[in-house]
């Protein structure tokens, strides 16, 4: 299983395009439906409580790893998301400031953002199609991406409120 979680993460950890959340799909399709570690509920809780805890959000690797083997299994997930990119981004840092003024550099740079905003948006597609299994839950979901994105109410409340009505009507 170590094993496992090592490739699996390893392999997303290059494709983590500005951040581990633009893996979120990837990471679902892989344990969720190729896998079956997890059912899509069990990852939507999982994801939920990598966001709740403080720290980087290459928890949600670390959390699926612990979830599979234990201990062991979270950390060979983190350091299996975190190594690989992270030595890439020594490799390119050496080079990236040296080409500062470059038209390749800054074209790269500005194509990133719409790929990274798409990556992320995919995410949040992937984790609403497996939260929300009624009307009342993808309504509860649309309520709190509207207070989030038009208030400053901060996520943990909605977290928490989601969570209370979630025990009450369940």
């Amino acid at each position: 299983m170590l094993a496992q979680l090592a490739l699996l993460f390893g392999r997303l950890s290059l494709l983590a395009i500005g951040g581990v959340n633009s893996t979120v799909p990837q990471i679902s399709a892989d344990v969720v439906t190729l896998r079956h570690w997890l059912t899509p509920a069990q990852f939507v809780q999982l994801y939920a409580i990598s966001n709740a805890a403080p720290g980087p959000n290459v928890m949600i690797s670390t959390v699926i790893g612990a979830h599979m083997a234990g201990i062991p299994g979270g950390i060979v997930a983190t350091l299996a998301m975190i190594l690989p990119s992270g030595a890439l981004v020594i490799i390119v840092s050496r080079y990236w400031d040296r080409y500062r003024e470059a038209r390749l550099r800054n074209i790269i740079q500005r194509a990133l953002l719409p790929i990274t905003a798409g990556l992320v948006l995919a995410a949040s597609a992937v984790l609403l199609r497996q939260a929300d299994t009624n009307f009342l839950l993808l309504a509860l979901s649309g309520v709190c991406a509207g207070l989030a994105w038009r208030t400053r109410i901060h996520p943990l409340w909605l977290l928490g409120g989601g969570l209370v009505l979630g025990l009450c009507l369940g």
